[in-house]
């Protein structure tokens, strides 16, 4: 896994950090068990604040994607074991600021201009990139990227 962070970026640097650890977790470049750097080592090697990555493996933690021991530092935690137990993983009750960024990143196309089938539409292809294609028969109904409509210019 290779981070790169972005200092010219809006989003603050422990949350590129969070946001790229998640990825490589998703895409299985992370598995359960796998060893994360130390603190004090991936900030030397990304140049950044020592408190920048123990603030991203903190949220990491509080979120359920590392477990942190001192003395062995941070591990990808086993989050398929965690949801055999219990089949609602991803709810209201465990994931409200999920819940929220999904919230605000709809209105955010709605008031772009953009209508439900499309916004479902980009969902669908974003799962698929993530996923793999669930339903290959769809492939020829999509869109492009650009769904949103463009803005008007008055």
């Amino acid at each position: 896994m290779i981070i790169e962070i972005d200092q010219s970026d809006d989003v603050p640097i422990y949350e590129q950090l969070r946001r790229q650890i998640i990825a490589a977790i998703a895409n299985d470049e992370l598995l359960p068990g796998d060893k994360l750097p130390s603190v004090r080592s991936l900030a030397v090697d990304l140049g950044v604040n020592l408190h920048t990555v123990n603030k991203a493996y903190a949220l990491l933690r509080d979120d359920g994607y590392l477990n942190m021991r001192r003395g062995s530092g941070a591990v990808v935690a086993d989050r398929r074991a965690e949801e055999s137990h219990d089949s609602t993983a991803v709810d209201d009750a465990r994931w409200p600021v999920m819940h929220e960024e999904l919230r605000r990143i709809i209105l955010e196309y709605k008031a772009r201009g953009g209508t439900v089938e499309s916004f479902l539409a980009a969902v669908h292809r974003q799962c698929a990139s993530i996923y793999g294609p669930q339903n290959p028969d769809r492939n020829e109904e999509r869109r492009s990227d650009n769904d949103i409509p463009p803005r008007r210019s008055s």
